[in-house]
């Protein structure tokens, strides 16, 4: 762990006794809090964002999912705003803003645990849903283009509606970077004004579907492909104008623009959780498939922070983690307690716990 013993027991004071403290309120960890809540385990939930949803929220919140089970389609907001509802009868406490920077195993088996803002708790277990980590767009690498982040240049996509009439530049071969080109050439409220995708090569690492639709887009002359690379810049009276573009030619182009998005996906990083002495491959937490524990006991990982044999960086393998992780935690929380798989259709004292009447069956 990264504290010395020592200078985490003068730290103790003030410390929040809890059972389970949740590390990321993505949507993986939002659906922990449900499945620790049907055993009867409130949680506290950190997450370095000033707001729940994690990577859905933060990057596509309304970019829509389809595969999460009888939800036919929704967005990465709505997603987290259902879940929220979901999870509201367990009175979970959320501490926004912060990370995790200490973690220091207890002589009594608990965790002492502390945030960047000095919030400190103590708690029996710890699980990390920490998503790929504490994300970082991948940046374009042109000296002196990050003067225009936030006004004319972006990497991520809150507001659709701000490049509504706009001339944009979407750079990117991924399937953020042609999910919202097509958006943007789509008749919607926040269609651009002209779209022109550039990516380094003519091969995509995005839905085959959205490639054969792009195509056919530039083949209606709806918007335009350039193979080549964004090598620089003009200006003019401090606002941005253009993007030399490089071909496969070596010749440079100048692109118009207004708005310059540029989808290069995230640089995972794993930060302080890294000095936490856990085992890790690839920048991943290696965890059991039994109960989601990782190298170290009452520390679990669960969604696409972790890896296993098999795993799949899918919603959906989150929330089934998420089950497994919470009875797994069970005999470190209440080792005196007997657990029984329990159906909440059928059991009344889940409905209690939920605050739902039971149903009478005929």
């Amino acid at each position: 762990m990264n504290a010395e013993a020592s200078s985490v027991a003068l730290s103790l004071g003030g410390a929040i006794d809890t059972d389970a403290v949740i590390v990321g309120a993505g949507p993986v960890g939002l659906f922990q809090v449900f499945e620790l809540g049907l055993l009867e385990i409130k949680a506290h939930v950190i997450d370095s964002l000033a707001y729940p949803g994690g990577q859905c929220v933060e990057l596509y919140p309304d970019k829509p999912i389809y595969d999460i089970p009888a939800v036919p389609v929704c967005t990465g907001q709505e997603l987290t705003d259902n879940l929220l509802k979901q999870i509201a009868p367990f009175g979970a406490t959320f501490h926004y803003g912060q990370e995790v920077t200490t973690v220091q195993k207890q002589d009594d088996g608990r965790f002492f645990v502390e945030t960047s803002k000095g919030t400190r708790f103590l708690t029996k277990t710890i699980f990390i849903a920490a998503g790929v980590g504490a994300f970082q767009p991948r940046t374009l690498k042109v000296d002196g283009l990050d003067a225009f982040e936030g006004s004319q240049l972006f990497y991520r996509v809150k507001n659709p509606d701000d490049f509504a009439g706009k001339n944009l530049v979407v750079v990117g071969g991924g399937d953020s970077a042609l999910d919202w080109a097509l958006d943007f050439v789509k008749d919607s409220p926040h269609k651009a004004e002209s779209v022109i995708l550039i990516h380094r090569r003519d091969g995509f690492k995005a839905a085959p579907a959205n490639v054969a639709k792009m195509k056919e887009l530039c083949e209606a002359y709806e918007m335009q492909f350039i193979v080549g690379q964004v090598t620089g810049y003009e200006e003019r009276d401090g606002k941005l104008t253009g993007a030399k573009v490089t071909g496969a030619d070596g010749v440079t182009r100048v692109v118009p623009l207004d708005v310059l998005l540029v989808f290069f996906g995230l640089s995972p990083k794993l930060g302080p959780i890294a000095e936490w002495g856990l085992d890790i491959e690839r920048k991943q937490l290696k965890v059991d498939t039994e109960k989601f524990s990782t190298s170290v006991p009452g520390i679990f990982a669960v969604g696409d922070i972790n890896i296993y044999p098999g795993k799949k960086k899918l919603i959906l393998s989150g929330f089934h983690e998420c089950a497994l992780a919470a009875f797994g935690a069970m005999p470190i929380i209440s080792p005196d307690k007997k657990v029984f798989l329990q159906y909440t259709t059928t059991s009344p004292k889940l409905h209690k716990v939920l605050g739902v009447e039971s149903p009478v069956f005929d």
